[in-house]
């Protein structure tokens, strides 16, 4: 993945923070599923040659987030910078979906 697509970069970071928490094994397994396809989406998308295709994986790779996001309202440990870098990326994933539009 090309290390200057920032929206990429965030979603690595976001990950990393992601897994670092201490979770029950329910919530862990699935934050771990959704932060992934995070990423995972973004790089498929980056390598589809149209926008239609594109688009179809960022919006995955958004509503990933916002699971990630509500496993993240659900946990007792103090979680606030990672919602903040949440917050970031999803505004960066949402700009770059409208750009297909």
């Amino acid at each position: 993945m090309r290390s200057n697509f920032r929206t990429y970069q965030l979603s690595v970071s976001f990950y990393h923070g992601c897994v670092a928490l201490k979770l029950p094994s329910h919530l862990r397994n699935q934050l771990d599923r959704a932060a992934s396809s995070v990423s995972l989406n973004l790089a498929e998308g980056s390598g589809r040659s149209s926008k239609k295709e594109q688009r179809r994986f960022y919006d995955i790779a958004f509503a990933s987030l916002r699971e990630c996001q509500a496993v993240l309202d659900l946990v007792l440990e103090p979680v606030e910078e990672l919602k903040d870098l949440a917050d970031k990326l999803a505004a960066h994933l949402y700009c770059l979906i409208k750009a297909l539009a």
